[in-house]
């Protein structure tokens, strides 16, 4: 399985961008497709989830302003950023967990097999 990030770019805050996550090599029918970001010297930390049947999760601090989907057709996950925040800087990452099921709603970053190589995002004040 292979993971390709892409649309990570520098903003002004109240800005918004899409990241894409173009997926290869999955042959299972049911997989769980997390985001993750990671700033410098921070920890990585879960932003949102989204499980092949369609249902998706999101952290607390992106609610209501990012939104995960799928294109399946085109084996890519996107998250959509609005009213984004200096907060928001730092690397994305998507992650693939193959089976049935997102264990704890694709929180965890242990659980995920697959890693892409990251897209920077940067917002400025």
């Amino acid at each position: 399985v292979q993971l390709v990030e892409s649309g990570g770019d520098s903003v002004q805050a109240g800005g918004a961008l899409r990241l894409s996550c173009a997926a290869s090599g999955v042959t299972s029918s049911g997989y769980c497709m997390g985001w993750f970001r990671q700033a410098p010297v921070t920890a990585r930390r879960w932003v949102a989830t989204i499980y092949s049947g369609g249902a998706t999760w999101y952290a607390e601090s992106v609610q209501g302003r990012f939104t995960i989907s799928q294109d399946k057709s085109k084996n890519t996950v996107f998250l959509q950023m609005n009213s984004l925040k200096p907060e928001d800087t730092a690397m994305y990452y998507c992650a693939a967990i193959l089976g049935e099921r997102c264990p704890n709603n694709g929180r965890d970053s242990g659980t995920y097999n697959y890693w892409g190589q990251g897209t920077q995002v940067t917002v400025s004040s």
